[in-house]
């Protein structure tokens, strides 16, 4: 399909047509990263599925994981690292400690707060997923050429930044 007659370049299209008088450009930038974080996401989703994990399981369980030994963090801190709510992550913890992947303690340090774990059982799963899942990575980024998928990175690394740096207010 080229590049022209994309599905983001027919809805330009037909939003010149019958609203002439605004600017259509940026759809086409932020429209095209939209579809392609779904199908990036699709793409994801099916190693996941592999090892019986949604995109959200699979994040806890890295965030975990790249912890370090002893693979460990509070909830609250899970939360924040995967963006979620601290009500959306109890429910993903609930369903990994079913299925063995972790644990919940009490927190050595602060006998009022939680510690959540990894089994044995939860690293092995991860490091085999997350093996596969970079290999998944590589496979989807490599339909771009090296010099592309560089530049790629660097503008997304640039406009994303805009975004997530912090706020300074004048004092």
């Amino acid at each position: 399909m080229s590049e022209a007659l994309d599905h983001v370049a027919r809805i330009q299209r037909e939003w010149a047509r019958e609203r002439p008088e605004l600017d259509m450009g940026p759809q086409g930038v932020i429209g095209r990263l939209h579809r392609l974080a779904g199908h990036l996401t699709e793409q994801l989703c099916v190693v996941y599925r592999r090892y019986g994990l949604g995109e959200g399981e699979f994040d806890v369980l890295a965030a975990l994981r790249r912890a370090g030994e002893p693979f460990e963090r509070a909830p609250g801190e899970l939360a924040a690292f995967t963006m979620v709510t601290t009500g959306a992550m109890t429910k993903r913890i609930d369903r990994l400690e079913r299925d063995g992947l972790v644990t919940r303690r009490r927190s050595r340090h602060d006998g009022r707060g939680r510690v959540v774990a990894l089994t044995a059982a939860g690293r092995e799963l991860i490091d085999q997923a997350f093996t596969e899942h970079m290999r998944n990575e590589r496979r989807l980024v490599d339909a771009l050429a090296p010099e592309e998928a560089a530049q790629l990175e660097s503008l997304l690394t640039t406009w994303l930044a805009r975004f997530e740096a912090p706020v300074r207010t004048e004092t």
